[in-house]
């Protein structure tokens, strides 16, 4: 297992089990997330990604309590959503209740983007996510021993360089979606130079995904002697980027993480995918085509570019 380090200086395993199995907004049947986490800690996985959206963080800290794994050996990561960032110490304890397992190594703010309670797709303007992250430091700041390290996600260059210029704390990891048809290359740099470290959600892109099956992806993958999914996964790790796969079957799991050394050509060859416009897109399943907004917020107002497989 290869490990990132926050500049918190905890470890952080590469490849993490990412613990959402249902779509778009829709958590699916969170059994599927049970048995899933049983399989994953079986064939060697420590670090498991949740949040409150999943409505299984009560399962997912039922069977790492089980597992007898010790606490200390595993990285969980979950997220306060959107319509908290009024009470965000509040939404906090009761993710910790329900995963029940001592502190949470991580914490994130899920998007930037604040909504009105119960009503994911209309704007609360009565706050923003400065103001929401001021909550996330004053709660590392009082209960240090309950949160190991605060985060974001889904903060691209421009909501994150707006972050920042009002962070006391820098945000630990930015989670984003990232693969090779969506490379926030500019984003990463930014990471990088703040030491905040990039996590990829949706790492594979969603089911039935075009990338698992790109021509690149699969000549590389017959020369790396790996399958395309490896190739995909240890093309965002040596770039210094998290992986959060999710897979219901054991020896998808056993695939995953286990990821292989590409060289430099290999590599090249991936990055030039991002040269193809027709290519280039999100797999983000809760953008809306109607309203041509994620959330209630724009393309512009989440500072994404606006892919070829978006009108």
């Amino acid at each position: 297992m290869k490990y990132a380090t926050l500049n918190t200086g905890a470890k952080v395993p590469m490849v993490a089990m990412g613990c959402f199995m249902g779509k778009g907004a829709n958590p699916g049947d969170p059994d599927e997330a049970g048995d899933a986490t049983k399989m994953a800690l079986d064939v060697g996985y420590r670090h498991f990604d949740t949040a409150a959206l999943y409505k299984n963080e009560a399962l997912v800290g039922q069977i790492l309590r089980e597992s007898k794994v010790p606490r200390e050996e595993l990285f969980v990561t979950t997220k306060v959503w959107n319509d908290r960032h009024h009470d965000v110490e509040k939404a906090f304890f009761e993710s910790l209740d329900r995963l029940n397992i001592e502190y949470i190594d991580l914490l994130l703010m899920h998007w930037p983007i604040s909504s009105k309670p119960g009503k994911d797709f209309e704007k609360d303007e009565t706050t923003n996510f400065v103001e929401a992250w001021k909550q996330f430091e004053k709660l590392i700041e009082t209960h240090p021993d309950k949160v190991k390290a605060i985060g974001v996600s889904n903060f691209s260059v421009k909501t994150l360089t707006e972050l920042l210029k009002h962070a006391k704390i820098v945000p630990a990891m930015n989670q984003v979606e990232t693969h090779p048809y969506n490379q926030e290359t500019e984003l990463l740099e930014l990471c990088k130079k703040n030491g905040i470290v990039m996590s990829a959600y949706c790492p594979l892109g969603q089911a039935g995904s075009p990338i698992l099956k790109d021509e690149d992806i699969l000549a590389v993958a017959k020369e790396a002697n790996a399958t395309a999914g490896q190739v995909i996964l240890s093309w965002n790790v040596q770039r210094g980027v998290v992986v959060l796969p999710k897979s219901t079957h054991r020896e998808r799991l056993a695939q995953n993480i286990n990821t292989v050394q590409l060289t430099d050509a290999q590599m090249d060859r991936v990055n030039r995918i991002a040269q193809d416009p027709n290519r280039r897109c999100r797999f983000c399943a809760v953008y809306d085509p109607e309203t041509k907004t994620v959330l209630g917020w724009t393309y512009e107002e989440l500072g994404w570019e606006r892919p070829a497989n978006v009108e």
